[in-house]
């Protein structure tokens, strides 16, 4: 009865809006789920300062995100599915 289309962009996971706090990065995706993660986890943002951080932007409809002053984007649907360039590392 209906007919599923065959998209690469729609059944990937996209963003509402994002922040940062205390140098974790959130997002909050449209199906209602919140993920975080250390913005250690990428070079360039393991580099930024936290008020650079804060200053995240959800862009290409939620698909990405934009850092202008660092000139960093990272997309969504790698970040839910865990794709980091950094290992994880315990804070001491």
């Amino acid at each position: 009865m209906s007919s599923k289309k065959c998209s690469t962009v729609s059944d990937e996971p996209a963003a509402v809006r994002a922040w940062a706090q205390k140098r974790t990065i959130f997002i909050e995706l449209t199906d209602g789920r919140i993920v975080g993660f250390p913005a250690d986890r990428f070079m360039i943002l393991s580099h930024a300062t936290d008020r650079q951080l804060k200053e995240v932007q959800v862009r290409l409809q939620g698909y990405a995100l934009r850092w202008d002053s660092l000139d960093e984007d990272i997309t969504v649907p790698g970040i839910v599915a865990g794709h980091f360039q950094l290992p994880y590392s315990k804070a001491s």
